[in-house]
């Protein structure tokens, strides 16, 4: 076979009933592709207007009209910009993905480029198929002696061309919509989609319900008059008076109200997007209320946020963005935020992970990228390393702010914590980068409701403890520890969310030689009497002695007894469980691990200390065949399982029978 060398063809019969189908997931799109394309009509008007080469009118205001009408199921989308002549459109619409957008940055690439254009592909227009039944396009380009046009197609391959009768430069597309998508007709869902879509492009856009035939009036002051407004009827408002009696019983008449001149006007259309979004702003000229009231209209979330970050960068890419920490009580609400990105002003999807860090998807806001390199629907990214290098900046200026606010302010930063812990935490364990930044700046809550930094509680046992930082997980579990270590002037953490267990591992990772350890993990030293050398042999003999008689008593030789000479003889029993085996059982219980006997959580590396200063355990210890050495035993041991974690239901109903028949005991005795 010769060798040959050609170009591909697209055979648009194919093609088109897959653009029309499947390039866009949501058919309401349609509304931002036909609005965006809109905006480029208008933003190349201006671009042309500012090098001279048209004069764009003084009393012409660029914006955007979308008309409905349930009863002709049609919807108008009318812009005035630029317009096309009869070659654009044969250019432009009849070659499917041709870009009218990329031919006229192509043309004017050297010269003005203050605004940006949205369209890129040459593929938005056809969206509108996705919907209607036929399309037409009314338009007059803005050249000298342009003639319009008017273009029609009823969703095939073919399509009809001719002179129009617009007379103002511009385009419209009207849609004669599907049987099954006559609901976009409807005023209140277009409103809907278009807030949706469109709540912060660049150009006003306003909807009319082409149905609605009343005249809808206002009466408004003078000084409320704007020269657009249209007066139907002057009303004149005579002076109120009234009479009222003075002190001295005379009456008098005093005018309550002035005379006034009012207006009856058509009632002034109002725009539904905001075409300066407060992202697009330079934070110096953002006041607190404007962040709040923005964040309170975009989420809908009336509670105020803790605090904001606002994303302003121009190089090496631009990129801008206002992101918010909200208050979340996480006992009652999903800790899942919302983060919308935007291309130049035209909203593209909600959480793109690839742009936006996982951890940052707890945090809600708005990002602005038009150097996003999104695919052909706009509506997902294609992955590359720039989306990297957006999203690490992303999260550099997360860290900046967060450790800004550990250095400069400290009490505001305490204030957040409870609440923005989550978010750090998570990104710590999602992020080493992340992790390295905020290191020295997480803090701790100790037991006398103090906030400490990572260096900071390393520093508070340092004398007793180096390097070991010890933590609690329930308060009021875990009282009688948290006396103890009270009791000896040690300190410790609280850590009580789920998210803490590997998070301490993940910062005994990043931190060489640092160890977190739980209060009731082992008994320190600092709690016992010194033993001298001559009497360890001897108490080694009474610590066998007891370990064998529990053992015996509970029935259970695979028990772990350890008797201790603790300073506090007011503590006859505790548990202490392994720090590992303790985290293996919170890992086992976080993830509910299929197949493993829940009773062994917490049952795995767990010690049973018996204070031989106690009385109650000296008692055992000297009457090892008493009747009642049994029964002590036992509630010794539930005593301390109490100290430790709630007893399943049936051993709480032994714990409390057994203490009734000790009581009797003891009422038999006086």
């Amino acid at each position: 076979m010769a060798n040959e060398h050609g170009n591909l063809s697209i055979n648009s019969e194919n093609i088109f009933p897959i653009i029309k189908k499947w390039m866009y997931s949501d058919h309401d799109i349609f509304f931002r592709e036909l609005i965006s394309n809109g905006c480029d009509a208008i933003t190349k008007l201006k671009k042309l207007d500012m090098m001279g080469e048209y004069d764009i009118p003084e009393d012409v205001k660029p914006m955007i009209k979308v008309e409905v009408s349930s009863k002709d199921r049609t919807i108008k989308f009318t812009d005035n910009g630029l317009g096309m002549s009869a070659e654009e459109v044969n250019e432009y619409i009849n070659q499917i993905a041709f870009s009218g957008a990329e031919a006229f940055l192509e043309k004017y690439k050297d010269k003005a480029n203050e605004d940006q254009i949205i369209g890129h592909f040459g593929l938005g227009f056809y969206s509108a198929f996705m919907v209607a039944e036929k399309v037409a396009i009314d338009t007059l380009s803005y050249r000298e002696d342009a003639v319009p046009v008017h273009w029609e197609c009823d969703g095939g391959t073919e399509y009809d061309m001719a002179d129009g009768d617009k007379t103002e430069v511009g385009t419209t597309v009207t849609l004669y919509l599907n049987d099954d998508c006559t609901e976009f007709a409807n005023e209140y869902r277009a409103k809907e989609v278009i807030e949706k879509y469109c709540s912060f492009m660049p150009y006003e856009i306003y909807l009319n319900n082409a149905d609605d035939t009343e005249e809808k009036t206002e009466m408004i002051e003078k000084d409320e008059l704007l020269d657009t407004d249209t007066i139907i009827e002057t009303v004149i408002e005579e002076a109120k008076t009234e009479e009222v009696e003075e002190e001295d019983g005379t009456k008098k008449t005093v005018e309550t109200s002035p005379a006034r001149e009012r207006y009856k006007i058509k009632k002034r259309p109002v725009a539904l997007n905001d075409t300066t979004p407060l992202w697009t702003k330079h934070p110096n000229d953002c006041t607190e209320e404007e962040y709040k009231e923005f964040y309170r209209r975009v989420f809908r979330d009336y509670k105020e946020p803790l605090f904001w970050i606002h994303l302003n960068m121009d190089y090496p890419f631009n990129l801008k963005g206002i992101l918010y920490f909200p208050k979340i009580n996480l006992e009652f609400e999903s800790a899942e935020g919302v983060i919308k990105l935007y291309n130049n002003q035209v909203f593209v999807a909600d959480n793109i992970k690839e742009v936006i860090p996982e951890f940052l998807m707890l945090l809600k806001g708005v990002i602005d990228c038009p150097d996003l390199p999104l695919n052909v629907s706009r509506s997902a990214l294609q992955n590359d390393g720039f989306v990297k290098k957006i999203s690490d900046y992303i999260t550099k200026k997360v860290a900046d702010k967060l450790s800004g606010m550990c250095k400069t302010e400290k009490e505001s930063y305490e204030k957040y914590w409870d609440d923005i812990s989550p978010f750090i935490k998570f990104g710590c364990l999602k992020d080493d980068k992340f992790c390295e930044k905020m290191n020295d700046y997480i803090l701790f809550k100790n037991l006398d409701g103090k906030y400490l930094t990572l260096p900071e509680c390393l520093e508070e046992n340092k004398e007793k403890h180096e390097n070991t930082v010890f933590y609690v997980k329930d308060e009021t579990e875990q009282g009688q520890y948290i006396k103890m270590f009270k009791d000896e002037g040690m300190d410790a953490v609280i850590l009580k969310h789920s998210i803490d267990q590997p998070f301490i591992t993940h910062l005994e990772q990043k931190n060489e030689n640092v160890k977190f350890l739980s209060i009731d993990s082992d008994l320190s030293s600092t709690f016992k009497e010194e033993e001298s050398e001559d009497g360890k042999e001897a108490f080694k003999e009474t610590a066998d002695k007891l370990s064998d008689i529990f053992k015996k008593a509970l029935k259970n030789e695979n028990l772990k007894v350890q008797a201790e000479k603790l300073k506090n003889a007011d503590i006859s029993s505790m548990i202490t469980v392994n720090e590992d085996s303790k985290r293996m059982a919170d890992m086992m219980k976080m993830y509910g691990m299929a197949g493993m006997d829940s009773s062994m959580y917490g049952g795995i590396g767990e010690t049973l200390i018996v204070n031989v200063n106690n009385g109650l355990v000296k008692y055992i210890l000297d009457n090892p065949d008493s009747d009642n050495v049994g029964m002590f035993c036992e509630q010794l041991y539930d005593l301390a399982l109490i100290s430790h974690a709630p007893l399943n239901p049936e051993r709480m109903s032994e714990f409390i029978a057994r203490s009734n028949r000790i009581m009797g005991l003891l009422t038999e005795q006086q």
